[in-house]
């Protein structure tokens, strides 16, 4: 059974910086996407970031320039750097995963890690 467990968050002030960790353990095959979310202040879940095996990557206008997603592929692990945070980016962050024996979409979920950017 595929399980992704988040670590890294905590309090930072503004500014500041954190580094996420997500893994997928309990998998013999690398995701064919990792990504972090977060519940923002919308009614959908906000895309934060996303990497694909191949390297590819994908940001919210929101992080752009400031987050920056990265993976070890062997590890099937997934990174998020948080640089110059705001207390906007303040919220708890998902880990997702997509299988690549999926038929597409999020198959995957973490618990969350929540990051807390004071004022």
């Amino acid at each position: 059974q595929v399980q992704l467990v988040e670590s890294g968050g905590g309090l930072v002030q503004a500014g500041g910086s954190l580094r996420l960790s997500c893994t997928a353990s309990g998998s013999a095959y690398t995701m064919r996407v990792m990504g972090w979310f977060r519940p923002g202040s919308g009614k959908r879940r906000e895309l934060v970031a996303t990497i694909t095996s191949g390297g590819i990557t994908n940001y919210a206008d929101s992080v752009w320039g400031r987050f920056t997603i990265s993976r070890d592929g062997a590890k099937n692990t997934v990174y998020l750097q948080m640089n110059s945070l705001k207390p906007e980016d303040a919220d708890v962050y998902y880990c997702a995963a997509e299988s690549p024996t999926g038929i597409g979409g999020w198959d995957y979920w973490g618990p969350g890690t929540q990051v807390t950017v004071s004022s």
